[in-house]
């Protein structure tokens, strides 16, 4: 199986590195599906996004992002993200307060969001 190196940076740490096998991201186009040897591209993570990477051993990595880009190359992608956070660190409960609560603002509801998609995206795999 083909492999590409994979880095998913947020702006306050490194969260994973490594070969995957396959990247899903979903951005201000739509959602994309990258493997090696994709032509290379530029997109624009969404606010309050999931990105899920699959390693060279079949084991899922999702993460909640919010904001950020994402570059490919034929044997690499980067995605850089203004925040993110593994769906195992989510705080599902503090999430759907957020949702729950109306005064929170829109840019809080989407990340909570994300951060309750993530999780239910581990909890289906």
């Amino acid at each position: 199986m083909a492999e590409m190196s994979v880095d998913l940076v947020a702006v306050e740490r490194l969260l994973w590195s490594g070969q995957a096998s396959f990247v899903s991201a979903q951005t201000t186009e739509g959602q994309i599906g990258i493997m090696a040897g994709h032509e290379p591209l530029l997109g624009q993570l969404v606010e309050g996004g999931i990105v899920t990477i699959v390693d060279t051993d079949g084991q899922r990595v999702v993460a909640a992002v919010h904001g950020g880009f994402f570059s490919v190359t034929a044997n690499s992608v980067r995605v850089l993200a203004e925040s993110a956070e593994f769906a195992d660190e989510v705080d599902v409960e503090e999430a759907r307060r957020v949702l729950a609560d109306s005064d929170a603002s829109e840019e809080q509801q989407k990340a909570a969001q994300a951060r309750v998609r993530a999780v239910e995206q581990t909890a289906n795999a």
